[in-house]
């Protein structure tokens, strides 16, 4: 079994509809249900075959694949998460990432998915997440980590970035880059693993949301690691 969390932050649940209906309240931003998944992942990624950057999977090709009945019991788990996600109003996608993009520009805060970050939207939602195979993602507690740009010696370098004062228009700039949303963890020893297998819901940043933002990232690679499977909605 994937190691599981011990923070406050977050709340193991143990089925799909206690994951579904739990209320973000308190000090709890994420939502986990635990679980072992039967099937060979592996052998979906081998079978999809080699890829660049991250690419998406339909029902259609993954049913196509030449597999064994280990590597269909996989694709049947992935798929009955689609469903499941879908018959609930959600519009999740099922990704293999060879590579994400990477922030190459010059600024001192990337925006990429490396980094810690808090996902965000206009309206009342939350993320999903599961991990099938390859690196998982991670996340840390809230007080755990502080907002780059609450960094003294960040901001004035994205002061200098901005180039004006630090003031209604620094903020609005701040926003528009999504800096505001990118954070560094105090410790590290406070970084806890989402796990394989293990479906996640955690909060977003929203006006009026009960609770702060649950902070995460994916997982770092380098050339050669093994794609991810990854559930996202």
């Amino acid at each position: 079994m994937s190691p599981l969390p011990s923070n406050d932050r977050v709340q193991c649940v143990q089925s799909f509809d206690e994951l579904l209906t739990r209320k973000f309240e308190g000090r709890i931003n994420a939502f986990c249900w635990p679980r072992v998944l039967e099937g060979d992942f592996s052998a979906v990624v081998a079978a999809l075959g080699p890829g660049e950057g991250i690419v998406t999977l339909d029902e259609e090709q993954l049913q196509s694949l030449d597999l064994s009945r280990e590597g269909c019991v996989a694709v049947n788990a992935m798929l009955s998460d689609l469903q499941r996600l879908r018959a609930h109003g959600l519009d999740p996608a099922l990704n293999c990432i060879h590579a994400y993009p990477r922030d190459d520009s010059a600024s001192v805060v990337a925006t990429d998915v490396f980094s810690f970050h808090a996902d965000s939207a206009p309206i009342e939602a939350a993320t999903w997440l599961c991990t099938y195979h390859g690196a998982w993602s991670e996340g840390v507690p809230n007080e755990a980590a502080v907002r780059r740009i609450d960094v003294p010696e960040t901001r004035a370098a994205l002061l200098r970035e901005y180039g004006g004062n630090d003031d209604a228009g620094f903020a609005e700039f701040l926003h528009e880059q999504c800096y505001d949303l990118h954070y560094a963890p105090i410790s590290e020893t406070a970084i806890y693993p989402f796990g394989h297998f293990n479906l996640w819901r955690i909060a977003v940043e929203y006006p009026g949301s009960p609770v702060p933002p649950c902070i995460h990232r994916a997982p770092t690679t380098q050339p050669g690691d093994p794609p991810r499977l990854l559930l996202i909605s």
